[in-house]
């Protein structure tokens, strides 16, 4: 990108504690600007991957309290708001946010270009707000508490969304979303997928692997309650069939209590491994209401179909017949179905069809897309470039 090298650029990105699919983001774009340093909340350095290892990072006062209390965001969260509007960030010229909750809330100065990218607006805030209380199991006091916390954190959840110049959204139900909870337009430029199978094509033992017969069917996740792992966990205690689950999360001590012997919980896997893991499958199952959906895009990467839920940005992945299977609600009765369709079917998915779909959400796509977006709207500053 010719128009920037002269310009003073800043990454900023909630939290770098856990490694998803936002994170995948976040790494393009320290590929895109390798000199930018990354401002977030909080940040576990222990648990940084390669790519980060050597990046100027800057937290927020939130890093200086105990870890006890950074390990627990709930107990954090009437102080989430104030953190990213302390950035000194009056240096650069042009500030990328990659936000699902509130590093889109920076203050910039007047003549600074504010982009965010937004994985989604904040969920817990708006469209599942009902469910966050439920999911606390708290007393009225608490609860009655935590609403008030809530309305608060939404009303500077739509004022902190009218900050950044312009938004991107990851899909179109994410822009669909932004319209209706913010009120403003956004571009959408899906995110960039590669992840754990960079290589994979040049991989002798990868390839192997996805020749054999694949045995079981995959999950990978964040072991969160709106992920809804516990309803794929009742279909397949029905069904009998082995199913692999990749991920940690609050919900893991619960949904190893619930998972019949035919299901294997594998915690965190390294990106080698996880590679691995996704060669061997024989479809992949999602059942959250996501905005976009990185995982399943990494599957179909390696050739496996997916199986998901006919809802938010699986609609606009998955090509029902060619590259997976619908089901149209996140009960296990519905999904069962589904893995039952999927087995009737399951003999003419073409691999390459699979893979050349997942080819279309590629990381040269996402940088192309976003170098062409930044370059025309740094057209409408007065920057000597």
């Amino acid at each position: 990108m010719s128009g920037t090298k002269d310009l003073k650029i800043a990454l900023v990105h909630d939290f770098l504690v856990e490694f998803g699919g936002a994170e995948r983001v976040l790494r393009a774009l320290c590929e895109m600007f390798p000199e930018a340093p990354i401002y977030t909340l909080l940040a576990e350095k222990e648990n940084f991957p390669a790519w980060l290892k050597d990046k100027k990072i800057e937290t927020s006062f939130l890093q200086k309290w105990p870890k006890f209390l950074r390990k627990r965001k709930k107990w954090l969260l009437p102080f989430l708001p104030v953190a990213p509007e302390t950035f000194n960030l009056r240096e650069y010229d042009l500030v990328i946010s990659s936000s699902g909750a509130w590093s889109k809330g920076i203050v910039t100065r007047l003549d600074t270009i504010h982009i965010s990218y937004l994985h989604s607006p904040m969920r817990f805030a708006w469209d599942m707000n009902c469910e966050y209380l439920r999911g606390q199991k708290k007393g009225r006091a608490i609860n009655f508490f935590t609403r008030s916390i809530l309305n608060y954190i939404r009303l500077w959840d739509f004022a902190a969304a009218d900050r950044p110049e312009y938004l991107i959204a990851n899909s179109q139900y994410t822009k669909d979303r932004i319209k209706k909870y913010y009120n403003r337009e956004a571009s959408v430029i899906y995110p960039p997928v590669a992840g754990p199978i960079r290589n994979y094509e040049t991989n002798p033992n990868l390839r192997t692997i996805q020749n054999q017969n694949a045995k079981y069917f995959l999950v990978v996740s964040r072991l969160s309650p709106y992920k809804k792992i516990d309803v794929i966990i009742e279909a397949f205690n029905k069904l009998e069939l082995p199913l692999m689950i990749v991920g940690t999360g609050d919900q893991k001590k619960y949904l190893k209590s619930i998972a019949g012997k035919n299901i294997k919980f594998l915690g965190f896997q390294s990106e080698e491994k996880l590679a691995r893991v996704y060669a061997g499958a024989r479809c992949f199952v999602f059942s959250a209401l996501d905005d976009f959906g990185i995982a399943p895009v990494e599957a179909m990467l390696c050739g496996v179909p997916v199986l998901g839920i006919r809802a938010g940005g699986m609609k606009e992945i998955i090509l029902e017949g060619k590259t997976g299977e619908f089901f149209d609600a996140a009960t296990p009765e519905v999904i069962s179905d589904g893995v039952r369709r999927f087995r009737e079917n399951e003999n003419s998915y073409d691999k390459e069809i699979i893979k050349a779909r997942a080819g279309e959400f590629s990381e040269e796509r996402f940088k192309r897309e976003m170098g062409e977006f930044i370059e025309s709207k740094m057209n409408n500053f007065q920057f000597k470039i």
